[in-house]
């Protein structure tokens, strides 16, 4: 890095946007993926029973019918990068959000079980998709200033998502009177719940079309102009926008022609940097947070609680990731990305003790004795909360920012996919591992929240207040 784009890193850092409600709608827009992607991830949670009443089908086969849309968001990860590289940040987005809209349509009304594995595998690539192109547009578009606040957007967007997902189960199963199978505007109950997902996939759609692309891949095609223009109005008219194009175009010289054999390098396979990325990236789902968001409603009926009662846990469980998301939102940018990943961590490690431990009293039909029924349920919402103000939203933000841009969006990608396979080897294991022995399972997340300290601390270096061209 030469003095003269350190001083430039240095001027991009200072420079506050004109109109910075502006910035936040064009952040909130993008981030409508995440809040697709924490939807169509959590609605599931309220259709499990519906499915397997439907189709007559056990625990093993219907692990892999909610875990088959994993693959799918493995392969929107995979891709996604590299697409947008070729046709726009923006181009990506519209494609999620129309295969949203489809596979909401599809789920919806599928035919035979078959066909709903389809439309899953469908809104998964969507997901996979959503994962990677918000982050990296929100970081590209973000002033450095103000760039870990809107970075969170994503993971809050996600939360708030799988808090909707949630009440409108809640709301659907009413209707239906308790049943899942219930019929609702003339399908099953559990049928509404996936097709509600149209109406957010629409509006993301439409929201695409109001913001600008990102001014990095404006550069990338020769579109300085416009390229200048977002910058002015993104990072404020004050900064010398010759200078900033000039600086984003020195780090960019090779990203148009960056492939994937541009993350390999070593005996190590990957680059270093790319091998801490994909770290982040499984530890985030090893602790097994999507256990509480795909398997809630069905896991407290398992310990002996009703179902109307295990819809309204899972929502309050929605509610206290979005309380601990605001919190990593506050300080993000204040005490750092490293610091709140650590405190996480110890977090997780102690709440998933303890349910380990009130799992270990369960009677032989199922239920927990009443203290151990009440610390799982506060370590459950513990584990959550502990989650969302750390490595729900840090990960998010350090995957926009620790990659250098040349190999950002490939890099990103592979990160991401990695994120989606421990995510289905997590959901389609559960069933499994929770007959196998309960407690045993939490012990085994507890483990990977205790082994992700270390990581952090030895591998993963601070990106706040780091300008983009920095990394690297």
């Amino acid at each position: 890095m030469t003095s003269t784009a350190t001083a430039q890193g240095s001027e991009g850092r200072k420079a506050q946007p004109d109109h910075l409600g502006h910035v936040i709608f064009i952040t909130a827009a993008a981030a409508m993926g995440g809040f697709l992607f924490g939807y169509d991830s959590s609605v599931i949670n309220g259709a499990v029973e519906g499915i397997r009443g439907k189709y007559d089908i056990g625990s093993a086969a219907l692990a892999q019918v909610i875990a088959i849309a994993l693959i799918g968001c493995a392969i929107g990860a995979a891709t996604a990068g590299r697409l947008a590289d070729r046709i726009g940040r923006i181009r990506v987005m519209q494609i999620s959000a129309t295969l949203f809209t489809i596979s909401a349509v599809g789920s919806a009304l599928p035919f035979a079980l078959w066909d709903l594995a389809f439309w899953r595998v469908l809104g998964g690539i969507a997901i996979g998709m959503a994962s990677v192109i918000g982050p990296a547009y929100i970081a590209e578009v973000s002033p450095p200033a103000y760039r870990g606040r809107l970075g969170s957007f994503q993971q809050a967007a996600i939360v708030v998502g799988i808090a909707v997902s949630q009440l409108v189960n809640w709301g659907v199963l009413n209707l239906a009177d308790g049943d899942q199978r219930g019929h609702v505007m003339g399908i099953e109950a559990w049928q509404l719940m996936l097709g509600v997902m149209v109406v957010p996939a629409v509006l993301y759609g439409l929201l695409s079309f109001a913001i600008p692309e990102s001014p990095r891949f404006l550069i990338s095609v020769g579109k300085i102009d416009k390229a200048k223009a977002v910058l002015a109005d993104v990072e404020g008219h004050g900064v010398d926008l010759d200078k900033r194009v000039t600086e984003i175009e020195l780090a960019m010289h090779s990203e148009e022609k960056s492939t994937f054999k541009d993350l390999i390098g070593g005996k190590a396979g990957f680059l270093p940097i790319v091998w801490v990325g994909i770290g982040l990236s499984v530890f985030q789902q090893l602790v097994g947070i999507n256990v509480a968001f795909y398997y809630s409603a069905t896991l407290w009926q398992s310990v002996g609680i009703d179902p109307s009662d295990s819809f309204l846990y899972s929502f309050t469980t929605s509610i206290i990731n979005i309380v601990g998301t605001v919190i990593a939102m506050i300080f993000v940018d204040r005490v750092g990305r490293k610091p709140l990943a650590i405190v996480g961590s110890a977090g997780m490690a102690v709440s998933l003790a303890l349910e380990a431990w009130a799992f270990s009293a369960q009677a032989g039909d199922g239920s927990l004795p009443t203290a151990q029924g009440t610390v799982a349920l506060v370590a459950a919402h513990a584990f959550v909360l502990f989650f969302a103000l750390s490595w729900g939203v840090v990960v998010w933000v350090f995957l926009g920012e620790m990659f250098p841009n040349r190999i950002r969006a490939a890099a990103l990608g592979v990160a991401a996919s990695a994120q989606w396979i421990a995510n289905w080897a997590i959901t389609a294991s559960f069933p499994s591992l929770s007959d196998w022995n309960l407690s045993g399972t939490y012990v085994i997340y507890a483990v990977f929240a205790v082994l992700s300290i270390p990581f952090v601390l030895k591998y993963v270096k601070e990106t706040k207040g780091k300008a983009l061209e920095e990394m690297g």
